[in-house]
């Protein structure tokens, strides 16, 4: 502002409006400036204070927000505690065209999920929960594998590897329409491969060493005239005590399917419900007021290849239904958090089937 200034009071025309305007600017960055202090001397996320400032400063203006109607822009928190853990608000854009509103939330949900993984992942999201997810060695079968999970769905969704894109693996990616690939490396040829698809996002993201949980953070939603905080659900495997509850103990294979499930189960909208089987998302039931009709969701998605599959419950069963609607399905081993006040009604459904039933203790409700 030093050109106008100067050219304002040379001419005197400093009004009261282009004053307003320069004390604005600098309170405004006085306050995000003493908002850094705060955040950096409160240490102790869990400890939720008294008096909160939030400083945030824009990155860029939107198209437009959820709706053409809506004007928007994105912001990105001005804290001095998490630098390094970047995630979607630093990533680089290497290629495509300008992100929209829905793009940024879908990218976050996306990536988010993909590097709750610690071996090589792909996920896939649309409208903000995963359609597609599959962990194996070799990232290409990772991708086809999330791909076959729901092939329909993922048309316009966004893709994400927590791992260097090869490719092999780009090569296949272009034969379906994405909005956005995520990747915290590309290969040179697998850029040039993707860069072919002229409306297509690449986003990089660094990525920290794998620590077994994500780094805590304050999470913010806003309602009208105010905000909810509250501590990221960020549990480390350590911190789920796993307690099987049926007569019959998973078997190795369907222990570590069950683990996959409920990390994945922890992205999905709530009520949620989450079919698995060899690492592979098969089927997902989101974001429904009755429990069970995520089961039959989740079902329906999978189809034939739920017989044999685990099923992970974000949250516990109120009633024993949805463990009877799950045997239907052929599911073997179910994973949730227990304390409902039925869960013997439950552990009894489950024994009858011969599904072998293990509580964690924790849940992972997302609104």
């Amino acid at each position: 502002d030093y050109a106008m200034v100067i050219e304002g009071l040379k001419e005197d025309k400093l009004d009261a409006a282009a004053r307003k305007t320069l004390a604005q600017k600098a309170f405004q960055h006085v306050a995000g400036y003493d908002t850094a202090i705060a955040q950096y001397l409160r240490q102790d996320t869990d400890k939720l204070p008294d008096e909160m400032t939030v400083s945030l400063k824009k990155r860029y203006d939107l198209r437009y927000g959820e709706n053409p109607h809506q004007p928007a822009a994105f912001y990105a928190e001005q804290n001095v505690s998490s630098k390094g853990d970047t995630g979607i608000t630093w990533a680089e854009q290497l290629w495509g065209k300008q992100l929209s509103f829905n793009n940024i939330l879908d990218a976050e949900a996306t990536w988010r999920t993909a590097i709750d993984f610690d071996s090589p992942t792909v996920v896939i999201v649309k409208h903000a929960n995963p359609c597609g997810i599959a962990s194996h060695q070799n990232l290409t079968k990772a991708y086809r594998r999330a791909l076959s999970g729901d092939p329909v769905s993922a048309f316009g969704g966004i893709v994400a590897a927590n791992c260097k894109i090869t490719a092999e693996t780009a090569g296949e990616m272009i034969d379906t329409f994405y909005e956005i690939v995520i990747a915290p490396e590309y290969e040179p040829a697998a850029l040039e491969i993707l860069k072919k698809k002229k409306n297509l996002r690449i986003l990089q993201v660094p990525l920290l060493p794998f620590s077994g949980v994500q780094a805590r953070y304050l999470d913010y939603r806003r309602v009208k005239g105010g905000l909810l905080v509250q501590v990221s659900d960020s549990l480390s495997d350590e911190d789920i005590n796993l307690n099987v509850v049926t007569n019959r103990q998973p078997t190795e294979e369907e222990m570590l399917d069950l683990l996959f499930a409920w990390k994945a189960v922890k992205h999905i909208k709530s009520n949620a419900i989450v079919f698995a089987k060899d690492m592979v998302l098969l089927g997902m039931g989101a974001g429904q007021p009755n429990r069970v009709v995520s089961v039959k969701l989740a079902g329906e998605k999978a189809g034939d290849k739920s017989s044999g599959a685990v099923m992970a419950s974000d949250a516990m069963f109120p009633f024993s239904d949805s463990v009877e609607q799950a045997a239907e399905y052929g599911i073997t081993a179910i994973i949730q958090p227990g304390g409902s006040i039925r869960d013997e009604q439950s552990v009894t459904a489950a024994n009858n089937h011969g599904i072998a039933m293990v509580f964690t203790g924790t849940r992972h409700f997302l609104h």
